[in-house]
């Protein structure tokens, strides 16, 4: 039986830079760093963003960006916060999408990795709900 997730890894070219990242627009609290010790693959890192764990092994990086992407939650107010946080770092974050209301909100922004990254201010429930909205309304 699955119990939940149990951490995301992204593989990237400077740990430093990542540490940098993560520390300054999630809040992350860096657990652990391999220094030159290899019990993995490669150096490596672990963080916590609120409970999710994160690990970061250094390697070569993507070789091209697309929409494939971690989303976070965070309340709608904090948007602007987190897109100045974004921005201290030299990236200029993306709106997101166009949406239909009740859908929530979204900032995409990249690492130097060509992750793509996400966050939402919205939830499932709250887009299922949306959804359906839209859906009867089209129907009528």
């Amino acid at each position: 039986m699955i119990e939940g997730l149990s951490h995301i890894t992204f593989i990237v070219r400077d740990l430093d830079r990542m540490t940098q990242f993560l520390t300054t627009i999630f809040d992350a609290k860096e657990v652990y760093a391999s220094g030159e010790a290899t019990f993995s693959i490669a150096r490596e890192k672990f963080f916590l963003i609120n409970q999710t764990w994160i690990a970061v092994m250094e390697g070569a990086p993507l070789s091209e960006r697309s929409y494939n992407h971690v989303a976070f939650k965070i309340p709608e107010p904090e948007l602007k916060q987190y897109a100045a946080r974004i921005r201290s770092l030299g990236i200029e974050p993306q709106w997101g999408r166009s949406r239909i209301p009740g859908e929530g909100q979204s900032l995409y922004f990249y690492d130097d990795d060509n992750h793509l990254f996400e966050l939402h201010t919205g939830t499932l429930e709250q887009r299922l709900a949306s959804y359906q909205t839209t859906n009867s309304a089209s129907v009528s």
